[in-house]
């Protein structure tokens, strides 16, 4: 294999990959990427058994061929290179080495044969749809921060996606929960995916896809299978295993007779929150919410620290009500809502809250009460 391409292209492609692979690697294959050079294109693979992506990008190919690479060593090698510089190359030795050359500068690093790199791709996909970048974005945006760190509930590490109606019309749903707060958001549903079964996506997958959609603004096309999911766009092809688990009844945790309704303007109500979860003990970062008539009145106290009140005008239709959150936990679902003004529909101090964007349907969060 020998080729030359531009820095640039080389360093996007190798930031996509290399993303995927594990700093300690007890499989030394693992640890590298795999380079394909053939047809004015270079082709980096990089994998952890788990999740797998490819990325072709164009390159002057003189000599078609394979080898690999180690993946962290090469990115920061190129990182590291002077802008508009090209980057040569040369795994022709035959020696079980690269040379990459650029300007003046001469790196050797030692390779490991392709023919070792592990193929995650193979399998049948039979559910396929296409779906735009911004709507994957927002349905990850609105979700991915409720996802369990909890390894022994696993089922709970990842995304749930799946077909659900809405009012009667079909949607695409994301929902992600930790016990403690869940999220919901939703898209119409795609041509093609009304077949889809449920499926649960890791959490790595969800972050490596939402950096990687960044800087796109191309259709994602979507296939999966009850055992992966695939994500291919702009020469990107994004494989991962899904998380064989099932995932709760969350429509039994969405309380459907909140009867007091809270609508606050989502800017003032979040700066509030902030201001006086300054004082709250850092464990549980408690505030309290005092509603009554046309006043909210949000209080936090510590026993090192002393207390503290703000208080904003409101509209509220029901009894006077305390209620406690976590402040943090209260303040990452603010984080996800555009709209001026929010609406808490409450029960009591001890039931679960959802929170909803004023004038918007499609997301929904449900925060679980403390005591305060």
């Amino acid at each position: 294999m020998k080729l030359i391409i531009e820095r640039a292209a080389l360093l996007k492609s190798l930031g996509h990959v290399q993303n995927v692979v594990e700093r300690r690697n007890t499989i030394p294959i693992l640890s590298n990427v795999k380079m394909v050079a053939g047809d004015g294109k270079l082709s980096l693979n990089a994998t952890d058994m788990d999740l797998d992506i490819v990325d072709a990008t164009t390159a002057n190919v003189s000599e078609p061929g394979e080898t690999t690479a180690p993946a962290h060593t090469l990115y920061e090698i190129v990182r590291k290179l002077p802008d508009g510089a090209d980057v040569e190359l040369d795994a022709t030795s035959g020696d079980g080495q690269m040379v990459l050359r650029s300007g003046r500068s001469r790196f050797t690093l030692g390779c490991l044969p392709a023919g070792e790199f592990p193929v995650m791709s193979g399998g049948e996909l039979p559910v396929s749809f296409g779906l735009s970048a911004a709507e994957l974005k927002e349905l990850i945006d609105k979700t991915r921060f409720a996802i369990s760190t909890e390894e022994t509930r696993y089922y709970l590490n990842g995304i749930y996606l799946h077909a659900a109606d809405q009012g009667g019309e079909p949607v695409l749903r994301a929902v992600a929960t930790d016990g403690h707060r869940l999220a919901s958001a939703e898209t119409g549903l795609p041509g093609g995916a009304e077949s889809m079964p449920g499926v649960i996506v890791p959490r790595k997958t969800v972050q490596e896809m939402h950096k990687l959609i960044e800087e796109t603004e191309t259709e994602i096309r979507v296939s999966l299978s009850e055992t992966k999911i695939q994500f291919a766009f702009d020469g990107v092809v994004l494989t991962s295993k899904l998380i064989d688990g099932t995932f709760p009844d969350y429509e039994r945790v969405i309380p459907e007779g909140n009867d007091k309704e809270l609508k606050v303007a989502r800017k003032a109500f979040t700066d509030a929150v902030d201001r006086v979860s300054a004082i709250s003990t850092e464990k549980s970062r408690a505030v309290k919410l005092t509603m009554d008539g046309a006043s909210l009145v949000l209080s936090a106290s510590s026993p090192d620290s002393g207390s503290a009140t703000d208080e904003l005008e409101v509209a509220y239709n029901g009894d006077r009500l305390e209620i406690g959150f976590n402040s943090a936990y209260l303040l990452e679902i603010m984080r996800q809502i555009g709209s001026d003004d929010i609406i808490l529909s409450l029960s009591d101090a001890a039931s679960p809250t959802v929170i909803r964007e004023d004038g918007d349907e499609s997301a929904l969060y449900v925060l679980m009460p403390m005591r305060v």
